[in-house]
């Protein structure tokens, strides 16, 4: 029987085709190439499919005896969501809502999914707790919130057990920097710090200095993608010994500000990186760290890449070994 890995040519989706394949599991991956990148699928069989097309998805289940799911497939641009909200939510709940009529109608009863800590919008309080309050600041937050809803209705209908994995800020890349972070166009932070050093800009721009922090800036929690990739393991191996669904916080439990990674990412590259402060960007919480004690203690999670320097160092690599492969093609 194999695993159906969703968006698994994407960032995240990626790495844990990687570590899935290293662990001797049979995948197969669908991905629209929207933001993938099928150079990044190894080890696995590809389709070039949108998940939104369910006659074709079907035919796959049927094809490879599909035991389980893990889905990744889904835009994820906070910024974006606040300007086309009808992408967000045909896209991300209507997908999720074809891919669990076809695991119905295919009888399968495991999917792990890629959730969000944007499903909480402004925190109550920090640490974020699994039962924090979730009032979404945005629409991709609020899609993933409704994805989420719609697994547990699915559960309690048909008996399709989930494990949602709320991360933070995923970062980082597999150490021997085969893949990594590539986003077109780039929106996440450290990549987009880098592209400095890499001479691709001249500076980083940042988004408010007046936030109610110690500098500032805002403060998220970075947690390494490799870390992520794990956790999906556990939490697949969880629904196949037939335990119930659950909703578990993915994060470092350390909270950077974004100052603070623009030095450390001084430090490890050795390069000067200006810096231009502009306004807020609409839908940015001042703050989020995560409290990933539930999952710690449910399926004994452990950090292997806790440090933000090595998790920017590995960034670091893989965006100069991509820069350098790229010059080679061309």
């Amino acid at each position: 029987m194999s695993l159906l890995i969703t968006g698994g040519a994407g960032y995240i989706g990626s790495h844990t085709l990687k570590y899935f394949t290293e662990k001797g599991k049979e995948v197969v991956v669908v991905d629209n190439l929207e933001t993938g990148h099928k150079e990044f699928v190894r080890d696995a069989i590809f389709y070039n499919l949108d998940i939104r097309n369910k006659i074709e998805l079907d035919k796959l289940f049927k094809k490879h005896d599909i035991e389980g799911v893990i889905h990744f497939a889904a835009n994820s641009i906070v910024g974006e969501s606040m300007i086309d909200p009808y992408k967000y939510y045909h896209n991300n709940v209507y997908g999720m809502l074809c891919l669990l009529d076809v695991m119905k109608h295919n009888n399968v009863k495991k999917i792990v999914f890629s959730s969000t800590a944007a499903v909480y919008g402004e925190p109550r309080e920090i640490p974020i707790s699994e039962d924090n309050p979730t009032l979404p600041t945005n629409p991709y937050g609020e899609t993933k919130l409704a994805m989420e809803r719609m697994m547990h209705w699915f559960d309690v209908a048909y008996g399709i057990k989930y494990v949602s994995l709320r991360y933070f800020n995923a970062a980082g890349a597999i150490e021997d920097s085969s893949i990594g972070e590539l986003h077109i166009p780039e929106t996440h932070l450290i990549p987009l710090i880098l592209q400095v050093p890499l001479g691709q800009k001249d500076r980083v721009y940042v988004f408010g200095d007046d936030y109610p922090t110690k500098d500032g800036t805002c403060i998220r929690d970075y947690v390494h993608v490799m870390d992520l990739a794990s956790a999906h393991y556990l939490a697949y191996n969880y629904l196949l010994e037939g335990n119930e669904s659950q909703v578990f916080n993915l994060g470092n439990e350390i909270g950077y500000t974004v100052f603070e990674v623009i030095n450390t990412a001084k430090k490890v590259t050795g390069c000067k990186i200006p810096v231009e402060v502009i306004g807020r960007r609409s839908g940015d919480p001042a703050a989020l760290i995560a409290s990933s004690k539930k999952i710690k203690d449910t399926l004994n999670w452990e950090l292997k890449y806790s440090s933000l320097e090595k998790i920017i160092k590995d960034a670091w690599e893989f965006q100069k070994n991509y820069i350098n492969k790229w010059k080679e093609r061309n």
